[in-house]
């Protein structure tokens, strides 16, 4: 949008000079604020921002920038309050949890402008303190498993929380997603921040962790930052549930999404879903999904009850950047979802024990396969994997990770 603003107390040839910078602006002004003056007194280096200062009725902006608000929204016993936050833009409608740091709805437009929301969750924050599903959440201190929950850091053995037959699962019987976070409005969204202590769950070192959800058009940001006291794996990530259909009642399936991954290689996995160490490479096996691949078809060619597997989106020695991870798209709707993200690994999952129990909302009865998560993170075991990626936090630095989450349409 341009904006153009004149001086009318040039008279005479000035006036027609003023009318003429004018004219000029409308028609070959790049997007910015132009204001002609033409009083000789009047220097002509007013900023923008003084005068929104001084005219703000009379100003709009190219872009309305995102509306972050707050509110209460209950009390989990014996653990505290809990608010939820809304971020706010022209086409998405972000919800935000202080418990667990959850994505508690994503709301977008489909095709025909209607919109609608995207993430599996609960009505109230009951379901929420009850949840053994992560519906949402930030999982850590580590993502997915580590092998018996047990590993070696500087020469010491360390025992977590079994919590997922013999391995520890997404940070242990109490993870940060049962915790609440401490929210700091930033621009364009919300930092949440939680101090993890020395032993929590079996970890070493006092961990202090922070996400911080942003909203800028289309787009979700989430950036995850961490420090330690002690060396300490770290892994944190976002599990929302996805169904790009959005949440009608009694959501059925996925079967008519169509996936894209960006991966060369995957990690196969053991009968308790602890890669065996191989990288293998896409090519020729039913995890190809370098192309659109409708999931419904795809699921019938997998062993087991379905994806549960890391994707490698880089190496080990590979530089820090943000990369194209994923794109999954409903035709129906027209919704598109795509993913970015620095971690070298996305986790595709597609709900495969889900099997109808849950009451979600609306009273929706999410079973198996009603949904997809794209959990970008580390690689599953890396603690325990030495030709895996680094997932060791030391004193002193900082882990840092980004992805982005896009809602378009066709």
């Amino acid at each position: 949008m341009r904006l153009y603003f004149f001086c009318t107390k040039a008279k005479g040839k000035n006036l027609e000079l003023s009318l003429f910078i004018g004219y000029y602006a409308l028609i070959f002004g790049p997007l910015k604020i132009y204001l002609a003056v033409c009083d000789p007194s009047v220097k002509m280096s007013l900023t923008p921002l003084l005068y929104v200062l001084f005219c703000p009725g009379m100003v709009s902006t190219r872009s309305k920038m995102t509306q972050v608000s707050h509110q209460p929204w209950g009390e989990v016993s014996g653990v505290g309050s809990v608010d939820l936050w809304v971020l706010q833009s022209a086409n998405v409608r972000v919800e935000v949890l202080t418990l667990g740091a959850i994505i508690r709805a994503v709301c977008c437009r489909g095709s025909n402008g209607q919109m609608e929301d995207v993430v599996l969750g609960y009505d109230d924050l009951e379901g929420y303190a009850s949840d053994k599903r992560y519906m949402g959440a930030v999982v850590g201190r580590v993502a997915n498993r580590i092998a018996g929950g047990r590993f070696v850091v500087e020469g010491k053995e360390y025992q977590l929380d079994i919590n997922n037959g013999p391995n520890a699962l997404h940070g242990g019987l109490k993870g940060f997603n049962k915790a609440i976070w401490l929210a700091t409005a930033v621009e364009d969204g919300v930092q949440l921040s939680l101090t993890s202590p020395d032993g929590d769950q079996g970890y070493p070192g006092e961990v202090k962790a922070s996400v911080s959800y942003t909203l800028q058009g289309e787009t979700l940001t989430a950036e995850y930052q961490a420090s330690s006291t002690k060396t300490t794996p770290i892994n944190l990530t976002n599990h929302s549930y996805f169904n790009l259909a959005g949440q009608v009642h009694d959501v059925s399936n996925i079967y008519d999404h169509q996936v894209s991954i960006s991966a060369q290689s995957y990690l196969p996995v053991d009968d308790t879903s602890i890669p065996t160490g191989e990288i293998r490479v896409v090519e020729g096996t039913p995890f190809d999904l370098r192309q659109q691949t409708l999931i419904g078809p795809r699921l019938k060619e997998l062993p087991g009850l379905g994806f549960d597997h890391n994707f490698c989106l880089s190496g080990p020695k590979d530089p820090w950047t943000v990369r194209p991870a994923a794109r999954v798209c409903h035709p129906a709707s027209g919704r598109v979802l795509e993913v970015s993200t620095s971690q070298p690994g996305v986790q595709f999952y597609t709900a495969n024990v889900l099997d109808g129990s849950i009451i979600g909302k609306g009273g929706s009865r999410y079973g198996k396969h009603c949904s997809f998560c794209l959990e970008t993170q580390n690689w599953p075991d890396a603690v325990n994997q030495a030709s895996f990626p680094e997932c060791l936090l030391r004193p002193g630095e900082v882990y840092r990770h980004v992805t982005r989450f896009t809602f378009t349409t066709v």
